[in-house]
């Protein structure tokens, strides 16, 4: 045992438990490939206060510039006092939103955001502008490195930003920003801050209808014109899709885009089943009420809780906190407040309207009978399903079968790390399996290549084995609520086989759960196609490119090696692959309506615009080979 003395007792610089510590404050750091990387963390911790400034009544454009990896962020805001723009950046739980009068509704209210992102950048600057007057500072890893004093300027009032998020291993690493993930990002923004205005790389992001124009960008198919309620500080733009599988929603607080839901969604699920249940005079099921529904909602709430600093899930219960220094009681809980807006607004729609109460009655009693079908299905194998998937199939990980992981909704790091490997074949799974992190690394084994699902009914679909037991591995059947996994990575090989299966696996997903997509969960695997060695050193490329500009800068006798499938890399090789510098390519949608074009172009019947298509683009197994 060792000494435990006063000198074990460490008290750390701002900056340095930030980048100690970083998790704490941006969630998983990541390369840029999921939307809920720190890197687009950093982001919005800064667009975020300049839309509180929007919402003060001041600004209504904000300037937004990304490129090679150097982001500024320019408002027309009322710009930080000169006299304390240093210190709202780097200065522990410094910020004008404690004062609950001056920022009633604000995101942010502990005064960290803008510090982590000052830590957590190679380089970054702050520009005020203030009554004619500008103050700058410029920092490194959040230590101050140039003290500029206050100067006049021309310039309208308003607040920069510039950062360089950090490339150190320890931090981002090698990263990069998907525009996909920004654009979403902004979008959201405008929808939620109608009349503002966001300018990123010359693309303007404006909306006029809110939530509105939000579900109509969305839903490619809805199955009855989209319903749109506001009262108080509640906004819900709702429908059902004509096709899709379980319930999908976009949530908000006070503009903070909530992807993980919390007690507003749930307040809003439980106000569906209760209107349609008393409109229709009938208990159905909450699965078959909710199947195929597609919401938005946004409220606006005092002082939020959120589980997490970078706020993705709703704590608090209350529309505002008890003041007892100024008698002021709890507001009403968000669950009550949210149930009596929407049960009584809805209902009073469905009445107006009851050809949209008959179709959504037709949803749920489909929903209802397609359920029974499914479940008559597993009933026949039941005993054996779960021993066939485990034992055959899946190789879980040790969170899913150990009794410390309680709860498989949890928001916590674990839970962001399981990840599901798609295989094909027993010697790709093998060497996955061999070298994967048995913590929180799962393989699921294909054996041949997928049931081509397009143009299917669910029940047929599920008959096939391979995909039923892959979407009970996942545990998707009733939507995502309970996903096992939040990373599902296709790892198939590299010849024209392998991108046959990845197809297949695409259009499973994109027919029956495109919300798995939607919300960030598939990935593919990058492979290495080539190693490159000497004697002294061993290097993997992903590419042509790379293949010769690697071998070209080693000395000595060169060795190349084209890996022709995933079996040939063996377990030792591949846990360089799939740890910490592991690449995946994320799968995004970025215009649900493309969708089902998309799937009947590539999936559909052989139409001569497809063959034209092959002929123009082919590529043989020896070009994908050499």
């Amino acid at each position: 045992m060792t000494n435990y003395t006063a000198d074990n007792i460490k008290t750390l610089d701002w900056q340095v438990h930030l980048r100690k510590r970083p998790g704490m404050y941006v969630g998983r750091l990541g390369d840029g490939s999921s939307a809920d990387d720190g890197i687009y963390i950093l982001l919005k911790e800064v667009i975020d206060n300049s839309i509180d400034e929007f919402n003060q009544g001041v600004g209504k454009t904000i300037e937004i510039t990304i490129k090679d990896n150097c982001v500024s962020v320019r408002d027309y805001g009322r710009g930080i006092p000169l006299e304390k723009t240093i210190d709202c950046v780097s200065k522990m739980n410094t910020g004008g939103k404690f004062d609950s009068e001056s920022f009633q509704q604000s995101v942010g209210m502990n005064g960290v955001g803008t510090k982590a992102v000052n830590a957590l950048s190679s380089y970054f600057k702050v520009q005020s502008i203030r009554n004619g007057q500008t103050k700058t500072a410029e920092f490194s890893r959040g230590i101050l490195t140039q003290d500029y004093p206050v100067t006049a300027t021309t310039e309208h009032n308003g607040t920069i930003i510039t950062f360089i998020p950090d490339n150190d291993e320890s931090i981002f690493g090698n990263y990069t920003f998907y525009s996909e993930f920004v654009e979403k990002m902004l979008w959201n923004y405008a929808f939620l801050n109608k009349g503002l205005s966001l300018i990123c790389n010359g693309q303007r992001y404006y909306s006029k209808n809110g939530l509105l124009d939000l579900m109509e960008q969305n839903i490619s198919q809805p199955a009855y014109p989209i319903i749109h309620l506001q009262e108080d500080k509640l906004e819900l733009a709702f429908t059902h899709k004509v096709k899709g599988n379980g319930d999908e929603y976009y949530t908000f607080v006070n503009g903070q885009h909530t992807t993980h839901g919390g007690t507003h969604q749930n307040a809003l699920r439980e106000a569906l089943v209760k209107c349609a249940r008393e409109y229709f005079k009938k208990e159905y099921d909450p699965v078959d009420i909710r199947q195929s529904i597609c919401a938005a909602l946004s409220i606006r709430i005092q002082e939020p809780q959120f589980e997490g600093q970078t706020k993705t899930k709703l704590g608090s219960t209350n529309m505002w906190p008890a003041n007892p220094e100024k008698n002021i009681a709890a507001g009403p809980t968000i669950r009550w407040y949210i149930m009596d807006i929407v049960c009584r607004l809805l209902d009073n729609y469905l009445h107006m309207h009851p050809e949209v109460a008959a179709i959504w009655q037709q949803k749920i009693i489909e929903s209802e009978n397609e359920r029974k079908e499914i479940a008559e299905l597993h009933k026949k194998n039941k005993d054996g399903k779960k021993n066939n998937i485990v034992n055959k199939k899946l190789r879980d990980c040790h969170i899913h079968l150990c009794d410390s992981f309680k709860s498989k909704n949890t928001d916590n790091d674990r839970r962001l790390e399981t990840t599901l490997f798609i295989t094909e074949g027993d010697s790709a799974s093998g060497s996955i399996t061999k070298s994967r992190n048995a913590e929180t690394q799962a393989v699921f084994s294909l054996r041949g290549k997928p049931f081509n699902s397009y143009g299917k009914k669910k029940d047929e679909t599920f008959k096939n084995e391979e995909l039923n037991f892959l979407q009970n591995a996942l545990d998707i059947e009733d939507g995502l609520d309970n996903l096992r996994y939040n990373n599902i990575v296709i790892a198939t090989d590299a010849d024209v086989d392998g991108m046959h299966i990845r197809l297949l696996l695409l259009t499973f997903f994109l027919q029956f759960y495109p919300d798995l997509i939607k919300k960030g969960h598939l990935y593919i695997l990058q492979t290495p196609l080539f190693r490159v060695r000497n004697k002294k050193e061993t290097r993997y490329c992903y590419s042509e490119e790379e293949r010769n500009i690697t071998a070209g800068k080693m000395p000595g006798k060169v060795e190349i090696t084209r890996f022709k499938g995933l079996g040939e890399i063996s377990p030792d090789e591949f846990k360089n692959f799939i740890g910490k510098d592991i690449r995946l390519d994320p799968v995004v949608i970025s215009n649900e309506a493309t969708i089902d074009d998309m799937l009947a172009y590539y999936m559909g019947q052989n139409t001569m615009e497809r063959q034209n298509f092959i002929i123009d683009n082919l590529r043989t197994e020896e070009d994908l080979t050499l």
